[in-house]
């Protein structure tokens, strides 16, 4: 399965570098290993995609709901995802 996600463009330049291998994502939807994640890269300012995208297999999926940077409503509906790739 091909998961879209946006990306601001400071992380997007670290995992096409190859410096960032990982995203911390609201567990608002399903992925498994062997999923692929579309990155596309994401202008805040702009509010708008740059064009640029990266697809990663995902290898590891981490769910947890013991961090604090979502409203705290939406980690109780959903918790957490880290997602790992290459």
């Amino acid at each position: 399965m091909k998961i879209e996600k946006k990306i601001w463009p400071e992380y997007f330049q670290e995992v096409l570098n190859g410096n960032k291998n990982f995203e911390l994502r609201l567990a608002d939807f399903e992925c498994n290993p062997g999923d692929v994640l579309v990155l596309r890269e994401w202008d805040p300012k702009e509010k708008k995609y740059t064009g640029r995208e990266i697809e990663k297999e995902i290898t590891y999926v981490l769910k947890t709901k013991d961090l604090r940077f979502w409203p705290k409503k939406e980690i109780e509906k959903y918790g957490f995802q880290i997602i790992s790739f290459k």
